[in-house]
């Protein structure tokens, strides 16, 4: 046995011979890997005798490991499930990790409603509404979306369509059939929707050759118009059917899995096939793979990726088989609610989907590998006199107008791309006035107040948890950089690099050099650094201009108290606006039902108040 404390021998007397998952952790009792077992004893014993032949990862891992910790399951198929639930919530260090926040949209149709209608959603749920996609990239859905909103003028509102509504202005503009005015016959309107759905599930012949049949007994009738319109909705029909990639329809919805290997990185090419139409395609690359076997990788893949909000398909073609594939596929299983094949085809147009997947992958390691990740940042250390090539790197920007909505923003870049789960933003509403330097003191205390420094500062810990980047880069010039010297220094945070990197030009200031540093050319050190600052500028930005446009829009009604959604909409339809409400009496508003004389005389004088405030404040 390696050198272990008399603590963890004992702990590794006691583990039952049963299916779970353990967890190796640190001396701070931070979770370093987290792994699945059928038998727990000999699993976890394994890694504790001298030869059990661990590769480098690991071996390092355990010269870290100071306590373990694990949780008996009553199968392997709960151990899979903890497992993936636990790699997702921790990230811990020396698992493979699937670097992906992304949420993919999905296309939903509310069949479940008695007026159906067409929304973008971001999950799925068995709520009896029917589910397209998911669409990778989200342009090809946006094209079909805008077409059938062209076509079919189906509701995009969020309004209860039960209850009888005056037609807003999409009504008006014919992009809306307005089923709330109660005038809409319910048979021609489920029509119309049979259609959306033919559509959407890559039935488009059958489609085409029901709204031609429609168009030819239009026209015998004499009904021009109608018939009319039933061609230019072909027409665009036919131009969307060009655009789509159908595969084979017998295929119906899968995903196809190809990996592609190199020296000590895999990449993973995925194919989204729905209803025999491709939809779209994702690669994903994954570090630290070396000695892993391929059957392992696709395990980890497949855990990792279905354990969020993506709803999987009825069959999986990979490229190798996985570990564990039966228990998978009843994970998987459960998931959709039906049956889940996880197969390696052989041959067949199944081979030769994955077979693409797999020259896919190795193209796009081939176009990765062009500028090697560590050149660039020994050449960032070069420039900027540091004696480590950084693993991560920080960027802090602010972004207010006159001190209104200001926000702070933080990104964070590791292994050659942006890490989003670390990611921060922060209101800074304490602070009054046009202080950039006091918000960036601000931004930077807030955002590491819970972070802990140390040699294990790249581990990849709870998002709760943000750790300090080797470099941090502060979007501004000399006195941006000593404010945030400032909090590093009252924070004892020494063993950090810090910049400012300020615009027009691109100047970078060190702490003990007076005069900046030019990075205005095309070096990919100085691409980075400029790339990460603008990252940093991009995401306070955003944030920032979706506050002010969250103001812009908000109802004066919003804040009286005991005013809810439905009597602010009820006193906006009824008077027309803010205006008309202020000029009505006491007695004109409690008239309406659901309000009182005293509901009514409160909204008059909290308005008028507001009047004044605005008033004052010009």
């Amino acid at each position: 046995m390696l050198n272990q404390s008399e603590h963890m021998l004992e702990k590794l007397a006691f583990i039952p011979e049963k299916p779970g998952i353990y967890l190796f952790k640190d001396e701070k009792g931070r979770i370093l890997y987290v792994g699945k077992a059928k038998v727990l004893k000999n699993r976890v014993r394994s890694y504790f005798q001298k030869a059990s032949g661990l590769d480098e990862r690991k071996t390092a891992m355990m010269k870290g490991v100071a306590d373990l910790e694990y949780t008996v399951t009553g199968n392997e198929l709960e151990a899979l499930i903890l497992e993936a639930n636990l790699i997702k919530q921790y990230k811990p260090r020396y698992n493979i990790l699937l670097r992906d926040d992304k949420s993919y949209p999905y296309l939903k149709l509310t069949l479940n409603e008695k007026w159906p209608r067409l929304e973008v959603v971001r999950r799925v749920l068995r709520d009896g509404a029917r589910y397209f996609g998911p669409y990778v990239p989200a342009g090809a859905m946006w094209k079909t979306l805008s077409f059938i909103r062209d076509n079919y003028s189906i509701p995009s509102c969020r309004y209860s369509l039960e209850k009888r509504l005056r037609p807003c202005i999409q009504y008006q503009i014919k992009k809306c059939s307005a089923p709330c005015s109660g005038e809409i016959d319910h048979a021609w309107y489920m029509q119309r929707i049979r259609e959306i759905e033919l559509l959407l599930s890559g039935k488009n012949a059958k489609l085409l050759k029901e709204l031609q049949k429609k168009m030819q007994k239009s026209s015998e009738e004499l009904r021009y118009e109608e018939a009319a319109a039933l061609r230019d909705r072909i027409i665009a029909l036919q131009a969307v059917s060009e655009s789509q990639n159908i595969v084979s329809p017998e295929l119906g919805d899968a995903d196809v899995i190809g990996l592609f290997k190199g020296d000590d990185v895999a990449v993973f090419k995925l194919l989204f096939i729905r209803n025999g139409i491709m939809t779209g395609t994702r690669d994903f690359e994954q570090k630290n793979i070396r000695a892993e076997k391929d059957s392992y990788l696709f395990r980890n893949f497949i855990e990792q990726f279905y354990s969020r909000e993506i709803f999987p398909p009825s069959g999986l073609f990979c490229s190798r088989m996985p570990e564990d594939a039966a228990e998978i596929s009843e994970w998987l299983t459960k998931r959709r609610g039906s049956a889940v094949r996880i197969v390696a085809p052989s041959r067949g147009i199944r081979r030769r989907l994955v077979e693409m997947a797999e020259e896919n992958a190795k193209e796009v390691l081939r176009g990765r590998r062009y500028e090697p990740e560590a050149e660039v940042t020994q050449e960032v250390a070069l420039l900027l006199g540091m004696k480590k090539a950084p693993e991560s790197i920080g960027g802090f920007d602010i972004s207010n107008i006159t001190g209104q909505s200001a926000v702070g923003a933080f990104v964070f870049w590791e292994n050659g791309q942006f890490n989003k789960s670390f990611y921060r933003h922060i209101r800074m509403d304490s602070l009054k006035g046009p202080d950039d330097y006091a918000m960036m003191r601000e931004m930077i205390r807030r955002t590491f107040k819970s972070a802990e420094a140390g040699p294990d500062k790249s581990e990849a810990q709870r998002p709760d948890k943000p750790i300090i980047p080797d470099l941090i880069i502060i979007d501004g010039g000399r006195e941006h950089l000593n404010a945030a010297l400032a909090v590093f220094g009252q924070q004892n945070i020494a063993a950090v690099q810090v910049i400012g990197l300020a615009k027009d030009p691109d100047r970078v200031f060190l702490e003990n050099q007076d005069e900046p540093l030019l990075i205005e050319d095309s070096r990919p050190a100085s691409l980075l650094l400029r790339r990460i600052r603008d990252e940093a500028h991009r995401f306070a930005v955003t944030w920032h201009r979706k506050l002010r446009a969250k103001k812009v829009f908000e109802s004066a009604l919003d804040s009286i108290y005991g005013l809810g959604r439905q009597r602010r909409f009820a006193l906006l339809e009824h008077f027309g606006s803010i205006e008309a409400i202020k000029k009505a009496s006491a007695d004109d508003i409690a008239n309406l039902k659901g309000f009182t004389k005293k509901l009514a005389q409160k909204i008059l004088t909290d308005l008028n108040t507001q009047g004044k405030r605005k008033e004052e404040q010009l």
